[in-house]
């Protein structure tokens, strides 16, 4: 890993750590008060989005392109991890009978990783340029 990957890397961590222990501190208070898991991981995951957006565009990646077409791929990309993290609690949890706790747990350690290398590659990626207008040549 390049000096700039890992400097990405550790940036990301950091904000990860601190969300996700925020939000999953959170989801063990909503569930243990009653809330349906998959609604309260629902909630919590649009929250997550919302509050990293910006911390990952200018703090760990340093991304300095359009802030619009960055935060599309940032929902898409979520919206890719969210689907996997639901069906991954109805089948691990519903239909298996895992502990969703700790399958919560597991699964936010692998999206983070999954959604690092999209953030790093795709999302803010710096090598993404916009097609430029050119006129007719003579």
């Amino acid at each position: 890993m390049d000096v700039t990957a890992l400097g990405q890397f550790l940036r990301y961590g950091v904000v990860g750590l601190l969300s996700n222990a925020a939000l999953y501190l959170a989801y063990l208070a909503l569930t243990a008060a009653g809330m349906e898991v998959k609604l309260a991981m629902t909630l919590l995951y649009a929250l997550g989005v919302a509050q990293t957006f910006v911390f990952n565009k200018r703090w760990s990646f340093r991304h300095d392109g359009l802030h619009g077409p960055a935060f599309v791929r940032y929902c898409v990309s979520y919206g890719l991890g969210y689907v996997i993290n639901l069906l991954a609690l109805f089948v691990l949890v519903d239909r298996l009978g895992y502990p969703h706790r700790i399958v919560q747990g597991l699964l936010m350690v692998y999206l983070a990783v999954m959604l690092f290398l999209l953030q790093k590659f795709w999302v803010f990626r710096s090598d993404i340029t916009l097609p430029t207008a050119t006129g007719p040549t003579i």
